[in-house]
Order: structure tokens, then C-alpha cells, then sequence
């Protein structure tokens, strides 16, 4: 197969017959750098609990899986001619979002209520797009009004209604297993005959934020089954990294990675209601 392009995590291959073959890597990323060393079964985790996912929203948006791969890890998919927008839907204030609204009272454009912290949730979901900057470059917020000119109308109306059915069951979901849904990216394309559809992975520990439902304290940082706690620790003293220094972070000790594996490991388990197999 042809290699065709590696991001932060995953690898794309094109078949002989026009398909896509990804493979999710056990490499792990934050603040735009890929970090050392992997996290093992975490590619695998991210490709089984995306087949998972895809399955319980294709009633809402077809997506591009053709057939999983040979290897836990991989996935025969449909090429799809992506959309240049991020698209982000949030029920809760964190991360990015809450700088956004600690600068400016606003997410994406969005006005939100005084008073707001650290984990609050918000008085309804929100779409908050943002630019699909390249490789090593930040993502900015973009307010709707700007995907409108950007993509049009109508198709910024689909990009805003498929991100918030997407997060809507996916928080019903999580709800049911004793886990908040705070906020999750999507990424959408158009396939050969036009239709919007979703790609990449959904609803994973890299691509959303999940929290713990009966450890939920607005007013702090959330305890987490994403990479949250890889990015904490990152901030931490214990790690001795300055994030604005342009210096690469430092390498994740033994702890901080074994620690992370079962984070994943818990959030497909708890999700699925299955065993992680690999």
C-alpha cells in the first residue's frame, strides 16, 4: 500500500482500489507536540471504541468505515474530501473554552452567563468551531458567522446540527455509564456523492473530554479519562516544563504513562460495557 500522509497520531495508506487504510499509532500529543514515549494499546483503544461509536450514531450521520482491519488498531475507510473546519461542540467550560470565556465572556462567538467556572456545565450545548490550522500550528476559535462565509450557509447550518446531534447522544450515552460527555470534535467530509460524512475517529479520549460523573466539582480542574491528566501533569512542577518557552515537553515518566493506559483502557470499558480485548 501506498503511504499517503502521517499525522500526530494516525498513519493513512491508500489501497490499490482507491480506499483508505488508517492505523492509530500508541503515540500521544498535547499543546501541538507529540510526546515521548507511546502509550501502549492506546491506538487500538481509540480505532475499537470509534467502530463502537460509529455504530451507535449512524442513524444521525453515515460515516466513512468500509471494514475494520486486520490489526485492532487499523480501519478500511472511504476517502473523504474533508471539511477546512473544526468542528466542536461543548456542554460544559474547559480547556480552550474556558480561556475563551475568562478573556472575553464568549466561546466561538457564543455570549455565555456571569459567573461560570472551571467544569460548570452550560445552560445548553454549543457549536464552537475553530480553523483546521496545519501541523504544529494552534487551532483558532472562529465565530459561526465566519464558517457561514467560509463554507456557505446551508452547509455551516449541517456542520453546526450533525456536531450537536453527535454530542447529544454521545452525553445521553456516557450519562447512562456514570460519565459526562463535556465536550468533543468531530471531523466531517463530503464523500464521492456529496453526502456529509463523518470520519476520522468520534467521541474517543482524544477527541472529547470525559469526566467521571460523581467526582464532577465545578471550580477545578475535572478528574478525567482522557489525556487531560497527561496534560496536567505536564503543567505541573513535577515535570519542570515552561509551555511558553518553545521548548519540547519533556519525556512522560513510567507513572504518568501506566497511569494514562488505564484511563483509556477504563473509558473504553465503561463506554462499551465490554472488555478490552487489544
Amino acid at each position: 500500500m501506498k503511504h499517503v500522509h502521517s499525522g500526530k497520531v494516525r498513519d493513512l495508506y491508500e489501497t490499490d482500489d482507491g480506499l483508505l487504510l488508517m492505523v492509530a499509532s500508541d503515540r500521544i500529543s498535547a499543546f501541538d507536540h507529540v510526546l515521548q514515549p507511546d502509550i501502549p494499546d492506546k491506538g487500538a483503544v481509540l480505532t475499537q471504541l470509534s467502530l463502537w461509536w460509529f455504530d451507535q450514531l449512524k442513524d444521525i450521520v453515515p460515516n466513512h468505515v468500509v471494514a475494520p482491519g486486520d490489526e485492532a488498531r487499523a480501519v478500511l475507510c472511504r476517502p473523504l474530501r474533508m471539511v477546512q473546519v473544526e468542528c466542536v461542540a461543548r456542554g460544559y467550560l474547559a480547556g480552550g473554552g474556558l480561556s475563551e470565556y475568562r478573556a472575553g465572556g464568549a466561546v466561538s462567538g457564543v455570549p455565555l452567563p456571569e459567573g461560570l467556572k472551571d467544569g460548570s456545565r452550560l445552560p445548553e450545548p454549543i457549536f464552537t468551531p475553530s480553523t483546521k490550522a496545519p501541523q504544529g500550528e494552534h487551532d483558532e476559535p472562529i465565530p459561526y458567522e465566519r464558517v457561514v462565509e467560509e463554507i456557505g450557509a446551508e452547509t455551516a447550518a449541517e456542520l453546526r446540527r450533525i456536531t450537536l446531534a453527535v454530542y447529544t447522544r454521545g452525553a445521553q450515552i456516557a450519562a447512562e455509564r456514570g460519565i459526562i460527555l463535556a465536550d468533543t470534535k468531530i471531523e466531517l467530509g463530503w464523500d464521492a456523492d456529496g453526502v456529509l460524512t463523518l470520519g476520522d475517529e468520534v467521541l474517543t479520549p482524544d477527541s472529547s473530554r470525559f469526566w467521571p460523573a460523581d467526582e464532577w466539582r465545578p471550580g477545578r480542574s475535572q478528574p478525567s479519562f482522557d489525556k487531560q491528566y497527561v496534560r496536567d501533569w505536564l503543567l505541573s512542577p513535577e515535570s519542570g516544563w515552561d509551555k511558553s518557552s518553545g521548548n519540547p515537553p519533556p519525556r512522560l515518566p513510567d507513572h504518568v504513562v501506566e497511569r494514562t493506559r488505564q484511563r483509556y483502557l477504563e473509558a473504553y470499558e465503561r463506554l462499551t460495557g465490554a472488555p478490552f480485548s487489544g
